[in-house]
């Protein structure tokens, strides 16, 4: 009768815990839900923890390609903050993949075209983008880690067994038969049978609890990509396939495990099922004993997850496009790709500007930027190129037009010394540079590349001999170049290959304003020192002695003339 009464109390007690929990889920859901119909567009802040952002290129690593952005382009760029300015995703998955996307430039308009029609689907019926972001919400995150972090050490782990496990469980069947007839002396072997299982548990969970973890996020990935199969997306018939055909190759790892592997978030939430659930595992290892299963499972699979991660967050990615689309202030527009290989854009501005200033161009061949200090050549070559790479990866422009053709695009811009290397900040430039020089010469594509103070490492006679040098190379069919600079020496010696722009400044009643507009021709005054005195110098601070003019040594005939 004991024994009965206290088998009676735990199933009310679970019944409880699963009902409120049930509850309060269900809740949350709807509240999450009218936040979505409503708020759609509004960035919410999010924690860049330093160890999950380090890996946010797990997925684009796995999945490298040419002609997608080199690290120096992406840092030039300060790309990370416009991934965080247009990250709208709820999971691992499309966080991930849309990190790929900024940094994989398509180079077929059939593909942007597909893209542009799921990225439309979804704006125009909000039923099912809500249903796609609450599958997303219910995927989550894997943690500090990317799940790839665990699908390629998986051979570390090498074979398991459930044997020991398996006995220990056996166990428990043995103690509550005994406690039918003694059940004091019963409820004392399952009381010292729980500590040694939660004992043994912590020495073998402590191994492949990461790999727990993501195995869990698999199985919700797969409940999530079912739920995608249920929403009507007839631009996405092809993908609904795919994922069909990689779930069912999958479900070996789904069967009878599921509700042991966090069920509800992609991590711990604190709730109370989430602790019953962890005692669970903890007292009878159902956790560690799927793991096996699964293991074994998953070793022949792992291109179906890929599919599968790939996909979900390719979808992910298009409502997180729309989304930006919808948050964007000052207009957008859809690139338009015309072959011409030429850039035109119109009205254009950088999109992590709180009030930009827009400015246009149209250019067919190399371009020379000169102007002050501070008067807005570096944001406008940041504007041009961060619209060429958003016009080839998620097929939107801030601008009011934008025509261009299919490039690669390369930079060097923001480039430090290397200390780790022991490279001087010379020696990084000319790398980053020889670069762009091999790419231009491939013959494998259009190459766009974007130049800030070329070889501002060095002297000043050698750095205009050797940048009127370099630029030139730059001057081939198949290259753009905009290119930005103090030296307005180089205005006259790339007249012929360079148009030039610049921008200016207006000094009154002793202040300096930028108007920030691109103006045709070659910049004519400098401000440096205007500057210093300006931010309080001391009034003794003047211009450098004259100097012989840069262009006279740089006459034909010079020692140091351009060869």
């Amino acid at each position: 009768m004991e024994y009965f009464v206290f088998l009676v109390t735990m199933a009310v007690l679970v019944l409880v815990i699963f009902g409120a929990e049930a509850v309060r889920v269900r809740r949350e859901e709807k509240k999450f839900i009218r936040i979505l119909y409503e708020d759609y567009g509004k960035l919410v802040e999010k924690d860049y923890a330093l160890e999950r952002f380090a890996r946010m290129d797990s997925f684009f690593n796995r999945h490298r390609q040419e002609g997608q952005l080199d690290d120096i382009t992406w840092n030039d760029l300060n790309m990370d903050e416009l991934f965080k300015r247009m990250n709208y995703t709820l999971s691992a998955s499309g966080e991930e993949y849309l990190y790929y996307t900024l940094r994989t430039l398509r180079q077929s308009e059939a593909e942007l075209e597909h893209l542009e029609e799921v990225i439309r689907f979804f704006g125009e019926h909000p039923d099912a983008r809500v249903k796609v972001q609450l599958a997303a919400n219910r995927l989550g995150y894997t943690g500090k880690y990317s799940l790839y972090d665990y699908l390629d050490n998986l051979n570390l782990l090498g074979e398991r067994s459930s044997a020991k496990n398996l006995f220990l469980d056996f166990l428990f069947l043995v103690l509550i038969g005994l406690a039918w007839f003694n059940f004091s002396l019963g409820i004392m072997g399952i009381v010292i049978l729980v500590i040694c299982n939660i004992i043994l548990y912590f020495r073998e969970k402590g191994e492949i609890d990461p790999y727990i973890t993501s195995f869990s996020y698999i199985m919700r990935l797969m409940q999530s990509c079912g739920e995608l199969e249920k929403i009507s997306v007839p631009v996405c018939r092809e993908e609904w396939e795919e994922i069909r055909k990689a779930r069912k190759q999958l479900q070996g790892m789904k069967r009878n495990s599921y509700w042991v592997m966090s069920p509800y978030r992609g991590n711990a939430s604190g709730d109370i099922l989430s602790v019953f659930l962890d005692y669970i595992r903890m007292v009878f290892h159902v956790d560690l004993i799927k793991f096996n299963s699964m293991l074994k499972v998953l070793r022949g699979h792992i291109s179906e997850v890929d599919t599968l991660i790939q996909i979900f967050g390719y979808v992910e990615t298009a409502i997180a496009i729309w989304e930006f689309r919808e948050s964007l202030e000052y207009g957008w527009c859809l690139p338009v790709f015309d072959g011409s290989g030429r850039v035109e854009m119109e009205e254009g501005y950088h999109p992590l500007l709180e009030e930009p200033v827009k400015n246009g161009i149209s250019a067919g061949r190399g371009v020379l930027l000169t102007g002050s200090n501070a008067s807005g050549k570096s944001t406008f070559l940041k504007t041009m190129a961060v619209n060429a790479i958003m016009a080839q990866t998620i097929h939107t422009c801030t601008a009011y037009s934008y025509r261009t053709s299919f490039f690669r695009v390369y930079s060097s811009m923001a480039l430090r010394d290397d200390l780790d290397s022991g490279e001087s900040y010379y020696i990084v430039e000319i790398k980053a540079l020889k670069r762009i020089l091999d790419a231009a010469f491939t013959g494998e594509g259009k190459v766009l590349c974007f130049v800030d103070e070329v070889l501002r490492g060095t002297n000043t006679v050698e750095r205009i001999a050797a940048s009127t040098q370099i630029l030139k190379s730059l001057c081939h069919p198949d290259v753009i170049c905009f290119a930005a600079t103090h030296d307005i020496e180089l205005t006259e010696l790339l007249q012929e290959d360079f148009d030039n722009y610049h921008f200016e400044e207006e000094i009154r009643d002793g202040d300096i304003s930028f108007n920030y507009r691109l103006e045709k021709g070659k910049a004519t005054t400098r401000n440096a020192i205007r500057l210093l005195e300006l931010m309080g110098y001391d009034h003794n601070v003047k211009k450098p002695p004259h100097r012989q003019s840069i262009l006279s040594q740089l006459a034909p005939g010079s020692k140091r003339g351009v060869r």
